[in-house]
């Protein structure tokens, strides 16, 4: 077997791993209260917001210009907007936890796609940076899984179409590796972009849909604490791995 097709079934198997583990781990606890569900959604939310400013954003200015990073977080933001506007005035989706999970979604599948062909060329690259990158993404996947799982357990959700849900999300890897690999690189410019675009969904969805959405569900200090909790645990993440 080509050793191309091997490296694209592992990487794929790498990339639905850290996202499934997270979902598991958002589904594990039967019947959360409310103040339980609060907290999880504000840690997966500090999660993500320590991931998009500690890791996203400074890979993205390694790639181009301060100006387009800023400029393509500013129309990942506008688009993600009108994307929000969208599903609230057309009632595409009425359930407001659910809604969350959807624009998670979203960010987080823009957010793989990049990291899919970085894992690929990282293994075109040779030596040990490949297996670095696969541990790496795999560890960072683990919050994704639990930020879109934490909305739909709120949603009352069927826990297998969750799992399968989450597991969607992970298949831009799985596309991002195969192109990494069989075309062998990428331009700069575009892998700018993604992360940009992607840094600035993510971010609307954390200060539009998770915060606010953890403290609907709990205003006390549990949510706040699992905020604070998940940017600690995310700044950690993103600085020594």
């Amino acid at each position: 077997m080509n050793i191309n097709i091997i490296l694209f079934l592992f990487l794929s198997v790498v990339s639905l791993l850290g996202t499934l583990i997270g979902s598991a781990l958002g589904l594990l606890i039967k019947n959360p209260s409310k103040r339980l569900l609060g907290a999880m959604i504000g840690f997966a939310a500090g999660l993500m917001l320590s991931v998009v400013v500690f890791d996203l954003i400074p890979e993205c200015l390694k790639k181009w210009s301060f100006n387009n990073t800023i400029m393509s977080i500013i129309a990942g933001i506008i688009i993600i907007y009108f994307g929000d506007n969208l599903l609230n005035k057309k009632n595409i989706c009425a359930n407001k936890h659910l809604q969350v999970a959807i624009l998670t979604a979203v960010g987080l599948m823009l957010h793989n796609f990049p990291e899919g062909i970085i894992m690929g060329c990282s293994f075109l690259v040779g030596g040990s940076l490949g297996v670095k990158m696969c541990i790496l993404i795999a560890i960072h996947d683990v919050p994704e899984g639990l930020a879109v799982t934490a909305p739909m357990v709120a949603s009352k959700i069927n826990p297998v179409k969750i799992f399968i849900y989450t597991a969607i999300t992970a298949l831009p890897t799985a596309f991002g590796a195969a192109i990494g690999l069989f075309i062998g690189g990428i331009s700069k410019a575009i892998l700018g972009s993604s992360l940009g675009l992607a840094s600035g969904i993510m971010i609307y969805v954390v200060f539009f849909g998770m915060i606010p959405e953890a403290m609907k569900l709990w205003g006390g200090r549990m949510s706040k604490m699992g905020i604070l909790l998940g940017v600690l645990l995310g700044f950690t993440m993103c600085t020594n791995l």
